[in-house]
């Protein structure tokens, strides 16, 4: 059996040039700007035109490029490496805002004529404007593509055993560092979102709460000093707090070092080479805070990859027992929809 499995991320540009036409591309998308289109096509120019110079500052730290597309690349290529046996299994990757995205993908795909394809979103917290919005987009593009392969997605993995492992086995090495200085705050960071999106029933800060809460447990400390806060705000809305930089400034004041997480990442990208490695470190050390320590990304820590696999393995299974007139199943690592019923936006609740 031939098995496509499809890596979705959010993407970067690949040239300073190329950075206006991706925040084009960003502003643009509906899950991110809910206006009507004309509306929201005029917001994403002006708004692009207005970030450039901005977001072109940024990628100049990293060479001129986001790295995203090449760690996403050895991301797949390990995973497909943990399989054997008969069947014949190909990575892909689709990228949200910038190349390759859904349409090329899904042609590429289409060429190696799978038996099976299964989504596999690099976001283990779902939210609307993340996974959902890279699946919507697929959806379109794999009819567009004439994929009539049966498929299945995985929607989120919050507290996946291997995605846990691999981030408390990084964390403890930054503890263990950070103790050098006092007792440390561990701060759980993942990128914000305004709170209207929230409100309209987006699971994603329930999501990022629960992969802290499982690390937390999984290190087994007493008394260990964490929060969950957020990074990356733009514009004037109102968004999910608190804050990664008040909370820095809190250690400050309470004369702690901290550790940082990137809870919501699994590669490194501008959000965390830039803003928490160069941005945020600088805040503490103006501050004075004591210690400032920040915890790599998973990126292809074996236990992660390996729990990439298993997931692959149960949604290629929820395929086969689903029913035949089922084109897309949704395969859900939190316990068969556990949130749907507290919240508006979990896929498995919308399909009902």
């Amino acid at each position: 059996m031939k098995v496509a499995i499809v890596f979705f991320n959010l993407g970067g540009p690949d040239k300073l040039a190329a950075v206006r036409p991706f925040l084009r591309n960003l502003f643009n998308d509906p899950a991110i700007i809910g206006a009507p289109a004309p509306i929201r096509w005029l917001l994403a120019h002006w708004l692009s035109y207005r970030r450039a110079p901005i977001a072109q500052g940024i990628y100049q730290h990293l060479g001129g490029k986001s790295p995203l597309l090449d760690l996403t690349e050895k991301q797949a290529w390990a995973l497909q490496q943990q399989f054997s046996g008969a069947d014949e299994i190909k990575t892909f990757i689709s990228m949200r805002y910038w190349h390759p995205m859904s349409d090329e993908t899904a042609r590429a795909v289409k060429n190696f004529a799978p038996d099976r394809i299964i989504l596999l979103p690099l976001y283990p917290q779902f939210s609307t404007t993340t996974t959902g919005s890279s699946l919507a987009d697929w959806k379109r593009a794999a009819k567009q593509a004439g994929l009539d392969a049966p498929s299945a997605a995985v929607c989120c993995y919050p507290d996946e055993p291997g995605f846990i492992n691999a981030v408390t086995r990084l964390l403890e090495g930054e503890i263990n560092q950070a103790e050098k200085t006092g007792k440390p705050r561990i701060l759980f960071s993942a990128h914000g979102l305004p709170k209207k999106i929230v409100d309209a029933g987006d699971p994603y800060p329930r999501h990022v709460e629960r992969t802290a809460a499982a690390v937390v447990a999984r290190l087994a400390q007493a008394n260990l000093d964490w929060i969950v806060c957020y990074q990356s705000r733009v514009g004037p809305l109102q968004w999910i707090g608190p804050s990664t930089e008040d909370e820095i400034a809190r250690a400050a004041k309470d004369g702690v070092p901290v550790v940082v997480v990137p809870i919501a990442f699994v590669s490194e990208h501008s959000e965390t080479l830039v803003e928490l490695d160069i941005e945020y470190r600088e805040l503490a050390e103006g501050l004075g805070v004591s210690g400032y320590h920040r915890v790599a990304t998973v990126s292809t820590e074996a236990d992660f990859i390996g729990g990439l696999k298993n997931m692959v393995d149960q949604a290629l299974a929820s395929i086969k027992a689903g029913d035949k007139d089922e084109r897309v199943t949704i395969s859900c690592s939190t316990g068969a929809g556990a949130c749907s019923a507290e919240v508006a936006c979990c896929p498995l609740k919308i399909r009902k």
